[in-house]
Formats: C-alpha cells, structure tokens, sequence
C-alpha cells in the first residue's frame, strides 16, 4: 500500500492517440507535495506520511503549525492530508512527490468535494419524475408531493428526500486510468471527470480494486531538497554506487 498524493484540480482538456481518438482528461497539478510528518505505531498507534500542499503565507499559520513546518525544515502548507502506508513504505521526511509517483496506464482512485449546486429541488437533487402536466396540478409541476401519511403515521420520516442543499460532499471515483504525466511541470492527467470544482484539492491513490503495476515505483517516486537529487524505488541505490565507481 503506497502514499496516496494531493493534487489541485486545474480543469478539463484532451489528448489525442496515435489512432486519432481524442480522450476526455482531467489535469491535476501537484504543487511542491512534500512530507511534513511521520506516523508510527511506537509512537501514533498506526502507520502513515501527513503530506501538504500549497503555499500558505505565514501570517495565516498559527504559532504551532509554524514550529511543525519548521521542525520537518518545509514550506508552511496550504492543505494537509494523511495516507496510510506500510512500515516499510514510509518516505522521508521532506521528499517532494513528483507526478511520475503514477505510471502511465495504471488505474487511480480520486477523492474530491463536489461542486456545490445550492439549494435544489427533487427533480434536480434526487431525480424524481415530478407532478402531472395537467389535470389538476397547478403551480407545482416540478414539487415532491406528499411527504407523509395523515393520522397514521401523523409525520414525516427521517431522511425522506425532499428539497434541500445539493452537492459539497466528499466522493470519490473509482478506476480512473492515468494516460499523461509530466514530472517537470507537476502535471497529472487522468482520464474522464475528476469530483469538484477548478482549484479544489483531489486526494489521488493507488485503485484499490486494480492490481498495482509492476513497474510502478516502491515505496513511490520522490525528490530529496537540499541538492540531494532524485530518489525513488530500491533500484536508485545501484545507480548512485555505479557512479561512485
């Protein structure tokens, strides 16, 4: 089980396969994702990376979350987020995640807030087919109608679905292929129509219903700061001592 990432929803756009066919894809933009603590059993109980994301400035960070960042020598962030991973998937603290952590034609699984819609009626927010067009309806074609019996049961039930607030819920989409990535500019784009608005935080994982890649990198791909280079899977070691020699 590897880190997930936080991405930021830039919008909707296309590619194009060598075939010709265009497909519908969603670019998410991973801005200096990076580390900020560790979760262990010895010490939390479980184990997981907190990652964050986004510069926040510091006069909106509180004197706490501003000894955290500076104790794990990172960059105050705008939103944080925790993914459970195995003991020995643990990255380091401070590694900035890049966007080749997915490889291409692997299936993730994204989480966002939905696009708020305000207050909707139950045409809209639950799909209902609505009154009649004529013969005695008047006024209230697109109203939900009774909510209740009379005496018996004399009330309305909880959770009857009637008019109301419609959308800013979590959801996640399922088995979404990632066709484009493009480290350098932190750009990931994934296939179909990603939960939320332009701007909004996508939590994006590993699809827990699909089998990992083989080429996928373990324990993920990551940069180290401070001019310490790339580091990724278990291969990177070799390379460095090749270059040593």
């Amino acid at each position: 089980m590897r880190s997930g990432v936080i991405a930021q929803k830039v919008g909707m756009t296309r590619v194009f396969t060598e075939a010709g066919e265009h497909v519908p894809v969603t670019v998410l933009k991973l801005d200096g994702c990076q580390v900020v603590a560790q979760r262990t059993v010895e010490k939390n109980g479980y184990t997981a990376v907190q990652l964050g994301i986004g510069r926040a400035k510091v006069k909106n960070v509180s004197k706490a979350e501003r000894a955290r960042f500076a104790a794990a020598s990172v960059e105050p962030k705008m939103k944080l987020a925790e993914f459970r991973v195995k003991e020995e998937e643990l990255l380091p603290i401070g590694a900035e995640i890049t966007a080749d952590h997915f490889v291409v034609g692997q299936f993730v699984d994204v989480t966002g807030t939905s696009t708020g819609k305000g207050f909707a009626g139950p045409m809209k927010r639950w799909g209902f087919g609505g009154l009649r067009a004529s013969h005695g309806v008047s006024i209230s074609h697109r109203s939900h109608g009774s909510t209740g019996g009379r005496q018996d049961p004399g009330k309305t039930f909880k959770n009857k679905k009637m008019a109301g607030h419609m959308g800013v819920e979590r959801v996640t989409t399922q088995n979404l292929r990632v066709v484009q990535t493009d480290p350098d500019r932190g750009l990931l784009l994934v296939e179909g129509a990603v939960p939320g608005t332009a701007g909004g935080w996508i939590f994006v994982r590993d699809a827990v219903k699909r089998a990992l890649p083989k080429d996928a990198p373990q324990p993920g791909k990551f940069r180290l700061g401070d001019g310490q280079g790339e580091a990724a899977n278990s291969d990177a070691a070799p390379q460095e001592d090749k270059k040593e020699d």
